[in-house]
């Protein structure tokens, strides 16, 4: 019985730690103070040079998407600078400016900017 109590309180816990990651990943994007974009937890949002913009299409699958998750795209539809484009594994993807748009896995708290700039192809949206 015991065993089974642990394993039912490490679901629970995955569970709703993906529940919070979803949620932050739905949300829109908003403009920081410095013109840098976050979404609404505050954490800074990416694009990839690698991607070619109005492709539908990401160029960060795989091990590259566990470090660059994809900012998932809410329901609703999209308009001006935004649209969503469709992931090899079938979800749909934030874009801006036909770009998908990404988180770092590395930035731990809001106004982490430590993807800026990586390889030389990561990039903040300002």
């Amino acid at each position: 019985m015991n065993r089974i109590a642990k394993y039912l309180g490490a679901v629970l816990l995955a569970l709703s730690l993906a529940a919070c990651a979803t949620d932050s990943m739905h949300a829109a994007p908003t403009m920081m103070s410095g013109g840098v974009m976050v979404n609404s937890a505050g954490m800074t949002l990416y694009t990839f040079d690698k991607d070619t913009a109005n492709s539908g299409k990401s160029a960060c699958n795989g091990p590259c998407a566990s470090l660059w998750p994809a900012v998932a795209a809410s329901g609703g539809m999209m308009s001006g600078d935004y649209s969503v484009v469709t992931r090899d594994d079938g979800g749909k993807q934030l874009a801006y400016k036909g770009k998908p748009v990404y988180l770092f896995a590395k930035d731990q708290k809001p106004g982490d900017m430590l993807g800026d700039n990586v390889k030389d192809v990561w990039h903040v949206i300002k």
